[in-house]
């Protein structure tokens, strides 16, 4: 029997990281929890920990460490502290896979400490490639590492990519709801609260996501990060609204013929196959039924109404540090949102805005990246009334 791949899951009292961790449970003999990072959720790291025996924790809230280190000391659990701790951890020498899954920037340098490490990595966050895309992908070549997609629509991707590497790709297609305001338009939107964004039709996520769902931001991103992953041009990227969120994304080969990959809406399934891949895993998931689902239909995406969708293809033919600027001042206006500091229209307005404002770099370094995210932080923390 092979051994179990030992993994790091950082992010994991997140909603990637907490599915992946069902993941495990549902797959014993399968993987090993070797390191397990959070941010600020002590309790529930710490019953992670119980549960799955790691070798280390790292909590990157110091102010927490005393609690978590309390209780899991005597179990011989090692407990660390401090964003630094979590890129330091990733290059352990028993780890062979580093489940990327902490949200927004805030993961970008751990995921690079784990591809110079030589880690395999199971990638859930889309901002590490949004923000640093060459940077990452350069770094992974030369060390020889392999980025699995887990975004749903990228591991789609991948999938349909199975057996098909040497031919070439014509166009692809990323499906996305519509979110919970699929068919509203702008002055519909204007008294949009907090609680009817949080409520996406088909997927479980995280509030940040879920905002960018409802945007449409989070398919830009998608965008961005598929261009990086599969070597593609702007004109190769199309996105289609599909409601029913069955067919997760689909790719045309130059012929003309398409694959798409279907299944129900469950993060689980994408992760899982990232962790055990190439080998597809038996699952418990529900299954698809054909009969529940008469109609399979599509939209076009409304970059009027949403146009959060076209400020993402711009930064992406902008190239530089554009999608950098982009992301960090959508990171702004989306906490802005939900501190209902701001409305939601606005959350364009101040991402156009702070692009604009942002000193643009035509081949930013790793230092100009870090340059950039803060100045159009502090632009966009400047735009919010």
């Amino acid at each position: 029997m092979s051994q179990p791949t030992r993994l790091a899951i950082l992010g994991s009292t997140g909603s990637i990281g907490t599915q992946a961790l069902d993941v495990v449970a549902a797959n014993p003999g399968q993987f090993s929890v070797e390191l397990l990072a959070a941010n600020g959720n002590a309790d529930l790291l710490i019953k992670q920990a119980l549960q799955f025996k790691p070798n280390a924790v790292v909590i990157a809230d110091e102010k927490k460490y005393a609690a978590v280190k309390e209780v899991l000391l005597p179990h011989d659990i090692k407990v660390w502290a401090g964003e630094e701790a979590i890129s330091q951890a990733v290059e352990l020498e028993n780890i062979d896979m580093v489940l990327a899954a902490i949200v927004g920037y805030a993961g970008l340098r751990s995921t690079l400490a784990a591809i110079r490490a030589g880690k395999q990595v199971a990638l859930a966050n889309k901002e590490t490639l949004v923000v640093a895309g060459d940077l990452v992908t350069q770094l992974a070549r030369e060390k020889a590492v392999n980025i699995y997609p887990v975004d749903s629509e990228h591991s789609a991707i991948f999938q349909c990519l199975a057996g098909e590497f040497h031919n070439p790709v014509e166009k692809i297609y990323l499906t996305a709801s519509g979110g919970p305001f699929r068919g509203k338009k702008r002055a519909d939107l204007a008294q949009v609260t907090k609680q009817q964004a949080l409520k996406h039709p088909n997927w479980e996520m995280g509030a940040k996501i879920t905002i960018d769902s409802a945007t449409l931001m989070n398919k830009g991103l998608e965008v961005i990060e598929a261009k990086w992953l599969f070597h593609l041009r702007p004109e190769q990227i199309d996105i289609i609204v599909h409601p029913q969120s069955i067919i997760h994304s689909i790719v045309q080969f130059s012929d003309g013929s398409m694959k798409a990959q279907m299944g129900l809406p469950d993060m689980r399934l994408p992760i899982q196959y990232a962790l055990g891949y190439p080998k597809r895993m038996p699952s418990k998931f529900e299954r698809f039924d054909f009969l529940e689902y008469p109609a399979l239909t599509f939209e076009q995406a409304d970059t009027e109404t949403f146009r959060c969708l076209p400020l993402a293809f711009e930064a992406l033919k902008k190239g530089g540090n554009a999608a950098c600027a982009l992301n960090a001042a959508n990171e702004i206006a989306v906490a802005a949102f939900l501190q209902e500091k701001t409305g939601f229209l606005r959350i364009a307005e101040i991402i156009e805005n702070a692009m604009a404002k942002t000193t643009f770099i035509a081949k930013p370094s790793y230092d100009d990246y870090v340059a950039t995210d803060a100045e159009a932080r502090q632009i966009a923390q400047g735009l919010i009334s």
